[in-house]
């Protein structure tokens, strides 16, 4: 359940609701004049949000990428990587006995 409380009532209480979302309680609605204008919550539960609306940013610009292209060919002349890896095949192997 999420607990509602009013921009006045939040201040005097403000500690102690923080207290409760750091136990992982419940987050706490902030209202003004009966609409909700803030929300108090853990800080776990802050990144958790983040990360996930990172993720469906990443993802849905990866679709976005994939349909842009689909079936196309990529205009690239060339091999691009010629001359980026060295070919000599390094130091030799050592085996031990």
């Amino acid at each position: 359940m999420l607990n509602r409380y009013s921009i006045a009532e939040a201040r005097n209480r403000f500690a102690a609701l923080v207290r409760g979302v750091e136990k992982k309680v419940d987050a706490v609605e902030v209202t003004r004049r009966g609409k909700t204008v803030a929300v108090i919550l853990s800080i776990d539960e802050y990144h958790r949000l983040r990360d996930a609306a990172k993720q469906k940013e990443f993802w849905h610009s990866y679709q976005m990428f994939r349909q842009q292209w689909a079936g196309k060919a990529m205009d690239v002349e060339g091999d691009i990587w010629e001359g980026v890896r060295d070919k000599d095949a390094g130091r030799a192997e050592t085996i031990w006995r």
